[in-house]
């Protein structure tokens, strides 16, 4: 990017704050469904003192009688205990608590999921496509959030998941640009031409200012677009798998595309940014090496030769930087300016380049898959029986 030009939004991007790098309590996953919560507590039997108008105490016999069946009960527990080999004792198996200690915990995985939004069809086209919006309130903004939604021809037909590509808008923009650049045409066309297959996409809407998708103050709309990932993939029939997701954004959304990506390295298979800019990515790109030589990332990123803006030149030199850190990236730079019009031009390369790309993933993942099924597992490894389809800091817990 340009900084001796007049866009002076560009020329300091203020303290970043990367999403992943430092995770909250609010921010942990939650555990697996199939994790079961803890049982209910079960209550002993305890004989309590008569009250007045109850069944009368019968005496010293009845108390024999009772201390006789605690022990038989206690001894019978205790050869279970034994015999099952555990670490059981009768305090445990009838619930009961040492004085003192608190009741355990309930899981977190029992607690009401919150709401999902609502998603309201505003249009069908001719083709059979169907642009729907949806709006919540955002924890990430601290106010309002909304998207807007590409649903294919055929939906939900046509298949039981469905990979998603998200688009980020420029500096002040608003998402519906790319429905204006012909977005919903160009996906109904390829589609139907069998060049790509089926997807969903999700134009995200951030709130107005001078730098858009950054974590800035209270605004955190890095945040807000993985905020917005876990909403869809809730909402909708996705392919709710890094392989399944694609993002790519135009002007100051490929910054924020590519943001997002490096900042959340097992979320993204592919990314993209069209006439976007990279600055302060280096360090990111260094520290996702590991992921990405393990994991693959697909890369298209291009600029113009007349732009005012972001450097046409700094495109093939940050593709240059994605490939050594093991990401198959292309660039482009195309004649022109910066401008809208000039992302429409280009919107068949975008688009196609994510619908094939998400099939190469998806095709990568499969057979990854079906690897490590035939594999024996690896008992000497540190890796092995270890699952790594958590968020960015399990991958460096992993040592990957």
């Amino acid at each position: 990017m340009n900084p001796s030009r007049t866009q002076l939004w560009l020329e300091s991007l203020g303290d970043w704050a990367w999403p992943g790098r430092s995770a909250t309590a609010e921010a942990l996953l939650l555990p697996p469904s199939w994790v079961p919560a803890f049982p209910p507590r079960l209550e002993p039997a305890v004989a309590t003192p008569a009250r007045s108008g109850s069944v009368p105490w019968e005496g010293p016999a009845r108390a024999r009688g009772l201390l006789l069946g605690a022990l038989l009960a206690a001894l019978a527990a205790t050869c279970c205990a034994l015999a099952l080999k555990g670490s059981f004792t009768l305090q445990g198996i009838l619930g009961t608590r040492a004085p003192g200690r608190p009741a355990p915990a309930v899981s977190a995985s029992s607690a009401p999921a919150r709401p999902l939004p609502r998603l309201t069809i505003l249009s069908q086209d001719g083709a059979g496509s169907s642009i729907g919006r949806a709006s919540f309130t955002s924890a990430a903004l601290g106010g309002r959030g909304a998207f807007l939604v590409y649903l294919p021809p055929g939906y939900p037909r046509t298949a039981a998941e469905y990979p998603v590509l998200y688009l980020l808008h420029g500096q002040n923009g608003h998402a519906s640009a790319f429905l204006e650049v012909g977005t919903q045409q160009t996906l109904d066309r390829l589609i139907a031409q069998r060049a790509i297959s089926p997807m969903i996409a999700v134009m995200i809407q951030d709130q107005s200012g001078m730098e858009n998708w950054q974590n800035l103050g209270r605004r955190r709309s890095a945040t807000y677009v993985v905020e917005v990932q876990e909403l869809v993939d809730r909402m909708l029939p996705t392919m709710a798998t890094r392989a399944g997701r694609a993002i790519a954004g135009s002007s100051m959304g490929g910054f924020g595309a590519m943001h997002a990506a490096l900042a959340n390295p097992s979320r993204f298979a592919v990314v993209e940014s069209w006439l976007g800019y990279f600055n302060n990515l280096d360090g990111e790109l260094r520290a996702d090496r590991p992921v990405i030589s393990r994991l693959g990332l697909q890369a298209f990123v291009y600029g113009a030769a007349a732009d005012p803006v972001a450097l046409p030149e700094e495109d093939p030199a940050f593709a240059a930087k994605l490939r050594t850190a093991g990401a198959q990236a292309q660039s482009a730079i195309y004649p022109g300016g910066h401008s809208l019009h000039k992302v429409s031009e280009h919107l068949d390369a975008g688009l196609l380049f994510a619908g094939r790309s998400l099939r190469a993933a998806e095709r990568r993942a499969a057979q990854e898959a079906a690897q490590q099924q035939s594999a024996a597992p690896l008992s000497g490894s540190p890796l092995a029986g270890r699952s790594f389809a958590g968020t960015w800091p399990g991958w460096r817990q992993a040592g990957l």
